[in-house]
């Protein structure tokens, strides 16, 4: 099957395939029950790029403690307009709403493809099925854009525009909170330079009928530096916090924000990348739209050496960021078994 939409709508399911069950003892199904919710940190983007120097010391401190304490925080007053906002979410329904025809052409094999749409995370590999669909474009350096729906492309290339420019001032304010130049992950990475990474994905996962068997996407982290992620109002991210899931309820209008693999390699794990799940329901369907920003793909992403103390030393080996994305694409999604692949033994 191409798709879980298409084995959701090619039969009325009231049970869930075998090949989709997340685990089969009573051990594993009792991991995914959620933990109660709890407060993330919220970050004022109009603070952080006010010009009043109190007010933006003040939140570069918040987001500092944010990156440190939990790896994850909202972002409110970000000056995405919330029409654009929409627009991206209807016109990523309309693209998995697509014949299943006019999707195969994007069902691309190789990693680096413009454009790959999909099931699962890793189909070829994965044990067990993931209760997903995707999209995933590259949209910078190169933009690429599907052909359908008409209305794509214009929408994609603004709303990409725009986290992008988030991404960037967000990254001036970790610089900042590390004690650093405000400018230095930028230009030490080059993620201002015309040929930095920018991957869009989109995910779907439509009703399920046994949720509490399937997952959307593992317990996992991202690569990359910072990940920016909205969805339709249906809830299913989870994030690890001090040992326990905390289902995410996002404020009206707000992105999520998570750090990634590549901000715990530059920092020398001061600031860790967030362990964090996808989990589904069997009443509606959830839309994530997750934009990755990194480096350009053969910059060399190690330790920043202000940040490692020489009592200590440096804890990961460095890694160009396509070899890393070679490396962690190739196999199941597993929590941060990647990551730990680079890490030196102390």
């Amino acid at each position: 099957m191409f798709s879980v939409k298409e084995l959701v709508e090619s039969d009325r399911l009231t049970s869930l395939p075998s090949n989709y069950i997340f685990g089969n003892t009573e051990s594993n199904r009792h991991c995914l029950l959620m933990e109660p919710e709890e407060t993330v940190p919220i970050i004022d983007f109009s603070l952080l790029t006010s010009h009043d120097p109190h007010q933006r010391s003040k939140t570069i401190t918040q987001l500092g403690n944010a990156c440190l304490n939990w790896g994850f925080f909202m972002v409110i007053n970000h000056g995405v307009a919330e029409t654009l906002r929409d627009e991206m979410v209807r016109e990523t329904e309309s693209f998995f709403d697509l014949r299943g025809e006019e999707k195969k052409q994007y069902a691309g094999k190789k990693l680096f493809d413009p454009i790959r749409c999909g099931t699962s995370f890793n189909a070829n590999v994965d044990k067990t099925l993931l209760w997903r669909d995707y999209l995933k474009i590259h949209v910078h350096p190169h933009f690429n854009a599907p052909a359908k729906p008409s209305g794509f492309s214009k929408v994609l290339q603004e709303y990409c525009e725009k986290t992008r420019e988030m991404a960037s001032e967000l990254l001036r304010g970790i610089s900042e909170s590390l004690g650093l130049e405000e400018r230095y992950i930028n230009e030490k990475l080059g993620v201002e330079s015309s040929e930095s990474h920018q991957l869009f994905v989109a995910n779907m996962y439509p009703p399920c009928p046994q949720p509490e068997l399937a997952m959307g996407l593992p317990p996992h982290s991202d690569h990359g530096l910072l990940t920016i992620l909205m969805q339709n109002g249906i809830q299913g991210l989870q994030v690890m916090h001090k040992g326990k899931w905390v289902l995410i309820n996002p404020l009206p209008n707000s992105f999520l924000v998570n750090t990634g693999d590549h901000m715990e390699i530059l920092t020398n794990g001061k600031y860790k990348s967030v362990l964090h799940r996808a989990v589904v329901n069997n009443k509606a369907t959830r839309i994530s739209i997750g934009t990755a920003h990194g480096p350009p793909l053969d910059t060399l992403v190690s330790p920043a050496k202000e940040l490692v103390a020489d009592d200590a030393g440096q804890a990961y080996l460095g890694i160009t960021y396509r070899n890393y994305l070679e490396l962690q694409q190739s196999k199941s999604l597993s929590g941060k078994s990647c990551l730990d692949r680079l890490r030196f033994s102390m």
